[in-house]
This record gives C-alpha cells, structure tokens and sequence, in this order.
C-alpha cells in the first residue's frame, strides 16, 4: 500500500472526522437492528447469524429459536436437524445451525453458560469472527475495542476513500488509524444505515448524500 504523506494522512484524519461529525449529526446514537433483548447471548447468535444474511431475516426467525432455545444450554443439547429448521429461511443455515449449537456448547463448557467479555475468548466460539465480538462487545457489554466491519462498512470505507485494503480485519486497522476511540462506538450502525438508506451499492444517491462534497467517489460511474 506504501507510505501515506503525513500531510495526506493528517487531511484523510480531518475529512474522517468530518464524516464522524456530520453521521452523528444525522444518525445520532444509532442502534442495533438486530432484535437481542438484551442477552448476550442472544445477541452473539443473532449477528453470527446475520453474515451474508438481512437483519431482517435473522429477526424473523430468532423468536422462534429463541422460544424453543431461551438460553445457551437448551440450545447446546438441541438436535441439528430441529434448529436447521428453524433457520431454514436464512442463507447459509446448515453451517449457521451448526455454528450456533457448537457455540452454545462451548459458552456451557467453557465459560459456565456465560457469553465472554474478551476479543480473544470471544473469537475462539464457533461462527464468531471479530465482526461479531466487536458488535457484542460494544452493545452487550460496553466495551469498545475496535469498529465492526461488515459488508457495509467494508464498502463504504472503500467508497470514501478512508481505506484501501482488501480485508476487513486490514480494513478496520486503517479506519481505528484515522479516528480517536470516542468516535468509534456508533460507526457501524451509523453506516449500516448509511448504506441501506443513501450509499446503496448499485444505486448510490449521490444527488441526496449529505457526504457528497467529502466523497472522492460521489457521483462517479
């Protein structure tokens, strides 16, 4: 990727700022749109369920798992085929019931049936990446440790030019670069939001972008 000129990357950090500055002022505190009634642990399934999937989706099918599995260990001892069933509306649901019963398990075996408040424990349960430890973190548990990216923050961080690695672990590092701490709590679901509502990946609304004037990419083809 090379070296960034100081004085580029002290002009990226003030434009990042900017675009901080101006989701808060549109979005405020945005809140999570996945349905975890506030359960860790529910939580941690939900967005393990929610890759490659809609938060709708997900939200339309977790009440029901959640009324025959309220909690890790009815959900450790369920049978495969039954949660698969559950999650049969959702893409990727084989691996996802199978991800979500290993999960449980291993919160039961390992952590005595309580979700973990560390990255590194967090990542060790099945189907949970850093996307998801960082999102349960910070809603579950306050803690904010880095910036989720998911599909929509990966995009848009490339859309605005704040970062240009092709990963989202790489990309995250570029992002918690430009911003202080205190600005990293609400960004995800800032831009989750962002990206459903103005940046939509085939059809930007440039023309409506309250980001326009500090996006290199607006209305580009």
């Amino acid at each position: 990727m090379g070296t960034v000129p100081r004085e580029a990357l002290a002009k990226k950090r003030e434009r990042a700022i900017e675009i901080a500055n101006r989701m808060n002022a549109h979005y405020g505190m945005a809140e999570c749109a996945l349905h975890w009634w506030k359960d860790p642990f529910k939580l941690t399934i939900a967005v393990s369920l929610s890759a490659q999937t809609t938060d709708k989706s997900v939200n339309e099918v977790t009440p029901t798992l959640w009324k025959h599995y309220p909690n890790a260990y009815e959900l450790a001892a369920a049978r495969l085929s039954d949660v698969e069933r559950i999650l049969k509306s959702i893409g990727l649901y084989r691996n996802k019931s199978k991800n979500c019963i290993a999960c449980a398990q291993m919160i039961v075996s390992d952590f005595n049936g309580e979700v973990p408040h560390t990255m590194d424990e967090l990542t060790k349960l099945p189907g949970v990446g850093r996307k998801t430890a960082n999102i349960v973190l910070n809603e579950a548990f306050g803690i904010v440790e880095g910036i989720a990216v998911d599909t929509h923050v990966f995009r848009i961080a490339h859309k605005l030019q704040l970062a240009r690695s092709d990963a989202p672990l790489k990309t995250e590092q570029e992002l918690l670069k430009l911003y202080p701490q205190s600005y990293w709590k609400p960004i995800n679901h800032q831009w989750v939001l962002f990206g459903r509502e103005t940046c939509i990946a085939r059809h930007p609304r440039c023309s409506e972008c309250f980001l326009s004037d500090l996006c290199p990419s607006a209305h580009v083809e």
